[in-house]
């Protein structure tokens, strides 16, 4: 995920759309001309109010377009060509949508030499002031040394010192290099990788990491990703250059070299992320008081009566951002104690007899709506590992959809759980195939697709599955 950084840049967005929209709308009152023009199928006192009318219409469908259009999305690597092309796009979008108006309301008798005049004018203002915020900022960066971004850079491969002659010789973009780390040593080092844990740990100034991720193993991946979320700072991957990009990581280029930073998914749009939160915990909240609270009784004296040790069993698990947290389940094993890089095999002889049943209905699973009340997983999304799958699975996986899939909320179910790919691994497709399904399920969630995903389990439960053991 990533995070908002920035000094006072980040006024300089909301007050560019208002003067946007100020632009817009002021140039309608003073070259349109509305409020002359007659409406003869509406009685309205809104509608007969022209200027009113396009006010709302012009307000509502400027700030739609722009956001599908990204126009405001502008960023202090944005190159002049980039930036030119979203005023040119934004243009005649809106260009559309004024003449659109005037199809729609048939009454209002506008030249289209007018029409083309106010819009001319609209965009000769607009497009000034957003090449001039964009320049005034650059001049900021070089000659008072303001509107900098902190960053550090781990690696010491090509493409990391080409990134660096950008971030060096271009002083407009603004970028401010407080470290470089790598273990080849070097003038310019810092220190090794270990080093530049300590330094992260120990600075809260930092704004972006940029990795070599070619050069790092997973386990040193994990631990910047670990540390970029405590620190709330962005972290960002340079690949090797002769290798192909996956669409799961977006790519930004700093003049011709590609920088790749963990895609925003729809999950983490906030608006869909608050809508998943209040769906978990209420069907959670149900679950914990209609059903945990009396099962918990009947199996913690059917758990006890065969065995000695705790109703629920704790077990670390990877979420979200590689963060580590106890997942809880009912105790199915003598043992109370994880094994490392264990999964339960069929007839292991660790498994209880009522934890065979427990786990035959999957209903060991259950005390994990606990997990998802507290916010560490969700009802639906790709299952959780044990640490030490986590880092030997990342082996056999393409290194990017691995940590894609660990940029939303472990789930108690999933896509590739109802599609027959849980429990124990058997072979590389069975983790190749998991993660498949868990990448499509990200990409292409809805709210509707974990409804599906939730009832599909349920019959699966009832039905049995044989990997359930």
């Amino acid at each position: 995920m990533e995070f908002i950084r920035g000094r006072f840049s980040w006024i300089l967005r909301p007050v560019l759309i208002i003067y946007d929209l100020l632009v817009v709308n002021v140039a309608a009152y003073l070259l349109l001309n509305l409020n002359n023009q007659g409406l003869y199928f509406f009685e309205s006192d809104f509608l007969n109010n022209k200027n009113l009318l396009f006010l709302v219409y012009s307000i509502t469908l400027w700030l739609l377009s722009s956001y599908l259009l990204k126009f405001y999305k502008v960023y202090r690597y944005t190159s002049l060509l980039k930036l030119l092309s979203l005023i040119i796009k934004q243009f005649i979008a809106f260009a559309i949508i004024v003449f659109a108006f005037v199809g729609v309301f048939r009454s209002v008798d506008i030249e289209a030499f007018v029409t083309l005049k106010y819009l001319l004018h609209v965009f000769l203002f607009i497009g000034a002031i957003k090449l001039l915020s964009y320049y005034t900022l650059k001049s900021i960066r070089v000659y008072f040394k303001g509107n900098l971004r902190n960053i550090m850079v781990i690696g010491s491969g090509e493409s990391v010192v080409e990134l660096k002659k950008i971030f060096t010789k271009q002083k407009e973009l603004g970028y401010n290099i407080i470290g470089v780390f790598n273990n080849s040593g070097g003038e310019e080092s810092k220190g090794n990788i270990n080093d530049s844990f300590n330094f992260l740990e120990n600075n809260d100034y930092v704004d972006e990491i940029y990795c070599a991720i070619d050069e790092l193993s997973e386990k040193e991946i994990n631990e910047y990703v670990r540390l970029a979320n405590l620190k709330h700072c962005n972290i960002k991957f340079i690949p090797n250059t002769n290798k192909l990009f996956t669409k799961r990581l977006k790519t930004d280029y700093y003049n011709y070299i590609p920088v790749l930073t963990i895609q925003g998914v729809a999950l983490n749009d906030d608006i869909n992320k608050a809508i998943k939160r209040l769906f978990d915990i209420i069907f959670s909240l149900l679950v914990i008081v209609l059903v945990l609270s009396w099962l918990s009784v009947i199996l913690f004296i059917l758990i006890k009566l065969e065995s000695k040790g705790p109703l629920y069993y704790k077990h670390q698990r990877t979420g979200i951002n590689y963060r580590v947290f106890n997942c809880y389940k009912y105790r199915s094993m003598k043992i109370t104690e994880e094994i490392e890089g264990t999964y339960v095999k069929e007839s292991d002889s660790r498994v209880t007899k009522i934890g065979k049943f427990l786990r035959k209905t999957s209903l060991d699973e259950l005390p994990q709506f606990i997990n998802v009340f507290l916010g560490d997983m969700s009802v639906v999304g790709p299952r959780p590992h044990m640490l030490s799958y986590t880092e030997n699975y990342s082996k056999k996986i393409n290194k990017y959809n691995f940590i894609f899939r660990h940029n939303v909320k472990p789930g108690i179910t999933g896509l590739a759980q109802i599609k027959g790919y849980r429990g124990e691994i058997k072979l590389d497709k069975d983790i190749v195939n998991r993660i498949k399904y868990d990448i499509f399920y990200i990409e292409n969630w809805t709210l509707l697709l974990d409804i599906k995903i939730i009832i599909q389990t349920i019959l699966n439960i009832i039905k049995g599955d044989e990997k359930a053991y």
